[in-house]
């Protein structure tokens, strides 16, 4: 007898308590034994609970965190719930899976890239970090299409004043100094060479240093009368107004079509704090993070509607808002921002559970890697990667000629197979300092 709580109180899903979560009987395998599955369609505060009566009765609960929320209801009003899924199995934690991953592939991803193979990457951010020009973009650009890549994604850097992580946000034009003729012109030299091209944004969030922020300072959740406890040198705007809605919705829909892009990475890098909006009275303000979500919801509804095309890509920080109410109109998400192979063995083992391959994005990133300084073999990181959606995050024109050749081979191989590795059943197989994975096509 007894209850355990899981529970996010981030503002949104969080990597610490992720909204899928599932009980097993006593000696469950992968193979065999009972297991429920429980996933919550909802990207803010949750709360699980499992609670067992003196009796053996077991009792489970999910949906948004009672602690702060409280929603009026004025009369005729409705209030809609975030929706909970259940998935039950006698065949253990593969069976688990494959019920989910089913679910999540055909249920919960729409759009047109819903069935669609996701193309191989490479990411600027750790190959330039802010110190990004046009000339140096083309010349990784063009190391990475001699490889084989799709797809060249440019990261932070490219807007406003953006040198450092202290300004900027909320200024969504190209530098000029950096991209001469803006993103245009650098999308149409991409686009010569046979690549796909790709942008990061964060337009949830706001430097104090930037026009946006001193042109709207309410547009931003902060307190009244209290000093506001800043994340990463940005606030959170409140997308709990509806002009603030509107504004990212032209902003994004004018920047996406001029731009030429063809994906998007859609990150997210705070947890809420002063967590009150100047749109709401006071007596509402226990309605602001649930109200939040669905300011979110709607502009990238929105935004995936007219411009279905693209491939969104969510992001927080990496996975700490990975879960279903997002795949809902983003179909694959960053696993994390640790791309050390090692590291991601049990994140991405751990994503196995409860989410397909095909919606968790895995890069070959540097060795020593830039987060743990571990050292692992290229194709360890290729291993680990191939695994979810592979895409390269490290300067390819640094690699010996017999490194260019391995990940040329790499990107070959795993274009070979990567329907398989995208939409096949998954199993896992032995788990802990040895890994096993294996990925089996439908038919």
């Amino acid at each position: 007898a007894g209850k355990l709580v899981l529970e996010s109180r981030s503002g949104n899903s969080s990597s610490y308590v992720n909204p899928f979560f599932l009980l097993h009987e006593p000696g469950a395998s992968e193979k065999s034994g009972e297991c429920i599955g429980f996933h919550l369609i909802y990207s803010g505060n949750h709360y699980e609970a499992v609670e067992v009566s003196p009796y053996g009765k077991t009792r489970v609960v999910s949906g948004i965190n009672p602690l702060g929320f409280r929603y009026r209801l004025n009369p005729g009003e409705r209030f809609i719930t975030p929706q909970a899924v259940l998935f039950r199995t006698s065949n253990g934690f593969s069976g688990i899976s494959e019920e989910t991953h089913f679910f999540v592939r055909e249920h919960v991803i729409r759009g047109r890239w819903q069935n669609k193979l996701r193309p191989v990457l490479l990411n600027s951010w750790e190959a330039c970090y802010f110190n990004i020009s046009e000339r140096r973009l083309i010349s990784l650009a063009k190391a990475a299409k001699k490889l084989g890549v799709e797809l060249f994604v440019m990261d932070d850097g490219w807007f406003g004043e953006r040198n450092d992580d202290s300004c900027s946000l909320g200024d969504w034009e190209a530098n000029q100094k950096k991209l001469p003729g803006g993103l245009k012109r650098l999308s149409r030299k991409l686009h010569s060479l046979g690549l796909d091209f790709g942008i990061w944004v964060e337009p949830e969030m706001v430097n104090t240093e930037s026009t946006l922020y001193k042109q709207h300072p309410k547009w931003t959740m902060a307190v009244p009368g209290r000093a506001h406890s800043e994340g990463r040198n940005q606030r959170i705007l409140d997308l709990v107004n509806p002009e603030v809605q509107e504004h990212l919705i032209r902003i994004l829909s004018n920047l996406l079509a001029d731009g030429e892009i063809q994906y998007v990475k859609w990150d997210y890098n705070r947890v809420f704090s002063d967590v009150y909006s100047p749109s709401l009275p006071p007596e509402r303000q226990g309605e602001t993070a649930h109200r939040y979500i669905l300011g979110l919801y709607r502009i990238m509804r929105t935004l995936t509607d007219r411009v279905p095309d693209i491939l969104f890509e969510g992001c927080a920080s990496g996975g700490n808002r990975f879960d279903l109410g997002i795949l809902s109109f983003f179909p694959q998400i960053w696993g994390s921002d640790n791309s050390d192979a090692l590291c991601r063995t049990r994140i991405q083992e751990g994503y196995s559970f409860g989410y397909p391959l095909n919606t968790v994005s895995a890069h070959v990133s540097a060795s020593p890697n830039h987060q743990t300084l571990r050292e692992t073999p290229l194709d360890s990181r290729f291993h680990v990667a191939s695994f979810g959606v592979l895409g390269y995050e490290c300067d390819l024109r640094d690699l010996t000629s017999r490194q260019r050749r391995e990940v040329a081979e790499q990107i070959v191989l795993y274009k070979q197979w990567r329907d398989v590795l995208q939409f096949g059943h998954f199993h896992r197989g032995r788990s802990g300092n040895l890994h096993e994975w294996t990925c089996v096509s439908q038919d």
